[in-house]
Parts: C-alpha cells; structure tokens; sequence
C-alpha cells in the first residue's frame, strides 16, 4: 500500500470506528430521530452541492427505484436502530457486534446467489465469528439488553444486504451523488418522524452534545464517503473492505478512553473471533461473484472502471456503510 494508501486508511479508519461513542453521547439529550435527521441533513448539505458540482446527480435519480430501498436498508433503518440501541448498549459492543456483516453478506450470498461455493476456510469463518457474537451477547450483554441486540442485529441485516442492491442496480453510479442523495431522502423521511413524534429538543443542547452531532455529519458521514472513494482509487475496492477489521479496534479504545467504558475479557474475546471471522470469510477461494458481496465496512459505492478494476488483482465491487 502506498503512503497516500496507507494515510487515507487510517484517516478512514478513524471516520468510522468513533461514530459508536459519538453516538452515545449525543443520546443523552437528543432522541434517535434527531439524532439521525440532523447527520442526514448536515451530510447532505454538504455532498449534494458536490455531486451537482461533478454532474453527478441526474445519473443517480435515474435509478430512483434502488436508490430508495438503498437508502431505507442503509441509513434510514440502520442509524435508527443503531441509535436506538446506543441508548441501552455500550458504545464498544455496539461497534463488535456491528463487525459481524461479513458473516451475514455471506448468508445473504447463500440465499440470492444459490450457485456460488465457499471454501473450507470461508466456512471456519463463519463458525469462528458466529462464536465470537455468541461470546458478546451471551457474556458481555447483560439480559436486559437483548432488545438492544435485537436492534443491533436489523442494523446488520441492513449493512449486509445494501450492497446486494449497489452490486445488482447501483454499481456504476456516481457515489458521491448517491451518497448525497441518499442523506437527503432520509432526512426528508425524518424530518415528520420528529415532528409526530414531538422528538425536538425542548433545550439548547449541551456542546459535547452538539459537536458529537456535528462530527458524525461532518466527519463520519460526508467526508468519510469521500475518504472511502479516494481509498478506493488508491488501493482497489477488495483492499478498501480491509478498514472493517480496524473499526471495532477504534471503537473499544474510544469507548474506553472518552467514555470510560469498562472492557472485560469477554469483550477481547468476542473482538479476536468475530474479527477472526471475518477474515477468513472475505478470504479469497469463494467465486468472484460471492466476494462482490462479501466483506467491508460500510460504506458506498463507486462508479467502476472497468480497465481499473481488471487491473486491480480481481477487485471487485466495494460495499457501502456508516
């Protein structure tokens, strides 16, 4: 990896693994609709002038149909669900158990692409990080939170599958335009959500408060896919997908250092097997067709170039996800 490689991955790495504290700061004193309505709509103001700098956002509105199940599986259940959860769950075990996508695109793989084959290795993966989510919900959860789990797990589901949509309908769209257009529908969507729900503050918030919300617009959400597709340039997208193993890592010591969150041995544990896991199913040995699917942070996709791609080291479609 190149040194430009390497700064845009740490840099991405960052982006993405501090939104779980973020996040629970920001719980304190805003609900999970406001939460999400203000990232969406700072995000969105922020990308969607730069797509329409880049002649990016025709191409996307194109593909209406997609672009809006994209949005409802990625962001608009997701970063409730996720906030949602953050209020009962600790920042670092909300970050693990988001670390299990991998193993459940490769479910999905199973259940929408019945030809494709996965190797022994992929296999051991899957067991190996099931086992590692079984020792974060069974031993770092307390019962009472199994709902936040729960919700957690809508979360995933949503991570995994949103790339199904980019792979079948979305691949060759501009993704800054996409992901612009995609925060502005969602904050569109929320923006009755609060109101029905009477979820404004009845208070200025406080500034930890708001700069968390600002950071997790700003940084997390609208320069973080911008980071990723830079990354993506750099170093192909299969290499990309390598910054989920790095997320949970920050989210633990985040969680620990500016929350004072308490990491128990089952919380290594379960970190070493779903991360584990998650290493030996984005493995190569399953079909080129089942790795487009499998692996990867969360983030967006790309518009493709297909010379690049072919001289990427069999590089295939990257995913989406913050």
């Amino acid at each position: 990896m190149s040194r430009r490689g390497l700064i845009l991955f740490l840099v991405l790495g960052v982006a993405w693994g501090i939104p779980y504290a973020l996040i629970k700061i920001a719980v304190t004193e805003l609900s999970p609709e406001m939460i999400v309505l203000s990232r969406a709509a700072i995000g969105a103001l922020i990308l969607i002038p730069l797509a329409a700098g880049r002649g990016e956002i025709r191409a996307v509105l194109a593909r209406w149909r997609p672009l809006l199940a994209y949005t409802v599986i990625e962001i608009i259940l997701p970063w409730f669900f996720l906030t949602t959860a953050e209020q009962r769950l600790p920042s670092s075990t909300a970050g693990l158990l988001l670390a299990a996508v991998p193993l459940v695109s490769v479910g999905a793989a199973i259940v929408l692409r019945r030809s494709e084959r996965f190797t022994l290795t992929n296999w051991i993966g899957i067991v190996v990080g099931m086992l590692g989510v079984a020792a974060l919900v069974g031993f770092d959860v307390a019962g009472s939170d199994l709902i936040a789990v729960a919700q957690i797990a809508v979360t995933v589901l949503g991570y995994a599958t949103a790339p199904i949509t980019v792979a079948k309908w979305l691949g060759d769209v501009p993704g800054i335009g996409l992901a612009g257009l995609s925060l502005g529908i969602t904050a569109i969507v929320y923006v009755p959500a609060v109101v029905l729900t009477h979820s404004w503050p009845t208070a200025v918030p406080s500034v930890p408060v708001i700069g968390s919300v600002l950071v997790l617009a700003v940084v997390c959400s609208a320069v973080a896919f911008v980071v990723l597709f830079a990354l993506i340039a750099e170093v192909g997208p299969v290499r990309a997908t390598a910054i989920t193993y790095v997320n949970p890592a920050v989210a633990i010591i985040v969680g620990a250092i500016l929350l004072r969150e308490q990491v128990t041995v089952w919380t290594i544990v379960g970190f070493v097997l779903v991360i584990a896991g998650s290493w030996l199913v984005t493995r190569r040995g399953a079909s080129p067709r089942t790795r487009s699917v499998v692996g990867g942070a969360r983030k967006a996709p790309v518009q493709h170039d297909e010379k690049h791609d072919d001289n990427a080291d069999s590089d295939e479609h990257p995913r989406e996800r913050v």
